[in-house]
């Protein structure tokens, strides 16, 4: 998606391969590619081989797909939310597999939706065993046991602060029960950063991707008018947490930003 809240106009598999080759040192990779939006084998082979074009510098963020309105406009079929995640984990289990079958032997996969038979599970990514994974998402259940199954990231996307620290905990538990290490797993969460001079600049800069001024204040803490933005990105967490009862900055490694189209 577009920021202007339309279906989104590239790719972002191609676009990662050409900066793949003009860059050299930042880290590269989606939050997230949408599982309805490929199928499994040549999904791994993309992001594969964007990793050997990189030098080892892709991270994938993968999720079951939300934005009904794109898979409409592209002819994408959208399936029902269970079947979504089913979908999901079913690439996770191929992609990984792929990914870690050993050069000169074949892959074979038979699912409820996927089925692959001798596939040559090539090219392989430079990261080993695999550029990290990230999965995201406030499910209670489903969503922390597949991260604990598959991530080596687990993101919170846009949401309040006691939220984030609940589902965090959820993964760290989900975490534990599959015997994994506690620092193996890295937290990371998205929030928007809207920018202006004023109240009104706020507003219509919220309203180019159809949200509402008040909500995002809701749903994030990080807010500056612009003469205040540089003090507000490296301000340390617990002054911006300041009235809020939440620990999650225990927890939180890495944040990302969305920024608001400059209109």
């Amino acid at each position: 998606m577009s920021g202007d809240g339309m279906p989104g106009p590239t790719d972002s598999w191609v676009t990662l391969g050409a900066l793949a080759r003009e860059t050299s040192s930042i880290r590269l990779g989606t939050l997230v590619t949408s599982a309805t939006f490929r199928h499994p084998g040549p999904l791994a082979v993309s992001v594969a081989q964007v990793d050997a074009m990189s030098g080892g510098r892709v991270e994938i963020g993968i999720g079951t797909g939300w934005f009904e309105r794109e898979h409409q406009a592209y002819g994408i079929p959208f399936p029902p939310p269970g079947e979504r995640f089913a979908r999901l984990t079913e690439q996770l289990e191929i992609v990984t597999g792929l990914w870690n079958t050993p050069p000169g032997q074949t892959f074979n996969y038979a699912g409820t939706y996927y089925a692959l038979c001798d596939c040559p599970a090539l090219p392989k990514p430079v990261q080993r065993p695999h550029p990290p994974i990230i999965i995201g998402g406030l499910g209670a259940k489903r969503t922390p046991a597949l991260a604990a199954t598959f991530a080596d990231e687990f993101n919170v996307p846009f949401a309040r602060l006691d939220t984030v620290q609940a589902q965090y905990q959820r993964v760290a538990d989900a975490v534990d029960s599959v015997g994994r290490s506690p620092d193996s797993m890295t937290y990371s969460a998205a929030f928007v950063l809207c920018a202006g001079r004023d109240d009104a600049e706020l507003a219509r800069r919220a309203a180019a991707i159809g949200r509402e001024l008040a909500e995002m204040r809701s749903n994030s803490r990080w807010w500056a008018r612009r003469r205040k933005l540089s003090s507000a990105l490296v301000r340390s967490p617990p002054p911006v947490c300041s009235g809020c009862t939440c620990n999650c900055w225990t927890w939180l490694t890495s944040i990302t930003w969305s920024c608001l189209p400059p209109r």
